[in-house]
């Protein structure tokens, strides 16, 4: 299957009945669904990138919630995650998850990446919630290279929502084309080879 160059789209892995991953442009902060993800800093504080764009939108119940989670826990160890409410976004929930710091693959990263987008799916199934949609997790400012952190969400969040209970629909929802094309190539190249139980793929072109 070739992917639109000139054309946004949207990315459909049928894993299940109903389960279904998506990939697609966007802005997470307006994006419609039971929780989103925040790619966190280990003390729970508004940053840059997508998690202050998360608290800006939020407005300031999130940071307050956040506060009083890392008064009690303490520090938020790569791979954790935990939720708070989601203030003004139109999410219910925001899921904060702390991605490792690239430095150069030999760290332990790949595992904390997975462990990110596990334990996000596994909170969002213990709250009961049916949709959930994330950033491309520490290929920000913490520099894990695009394509291999594309290797490493898409089978385990295809292996996490396939065990999931409640959890239905998964997104993830990139800033760039160039980030979709990436994502979508490694969820096309993955289909055969790594997945036990090959998915169903759709392709959705979006009006310019």
């Amino acid at each position: 299957m070739d992917l639109p160059r000139d054309k946004n789209y949207v990315l459909m892995l049928q894993v299940g009945d109903p389960d279904q991953i998506r990939f697609e442009c966007g802005d997470i902060t307006m994006h419609s669904c039971d929780a989103i993800v925040n790619a966190a800093n280990s003390e729970l504080s508004p940053g840059g990138g997508v998690c202050g764009a998360i608290h800006r939108a939020g407005g300031p119940l999130i940071a307050e919630e956040c506060r009083r989670i890392r008064a009690k826990l303490g520090p938020l160890a790569a791979g954790q995650a935990v939720a708070t409410g989601a203030g003004e976004l139109p999410a219910k929930y925001v899921i904060h998850t702390v991605g490792p710091v690239w430095q150069g693959g030999q760290q332990g990263e790949a595992q904390a990446l997975s462990s990110c987008y596990r334990e996000c799916v596994r909170v969002a199934d213990t709250l009961k919630l049916h949709s959930l949609a994330f950033p491309a997790i520490s290929t920000g400012i913490f520099g894990y290279p695009m394509e291999q952190a594309a290797w490493v969400a898409v089978p385990i969040l295809v292996e996490s929502l396939r065990s999931a209970k409640h959890v239905v629909l998964i997104s993830i929802i990139l800033f760039e084309k160039s980030a979709l094309d990436i994502f979508s190539a490694v969820a096309l190249a993955q289909r055969k080879p790594f997945s036990g139980n090959p998915y169903k793929i759709g392709v959705a072109i979006l009006n310019a």
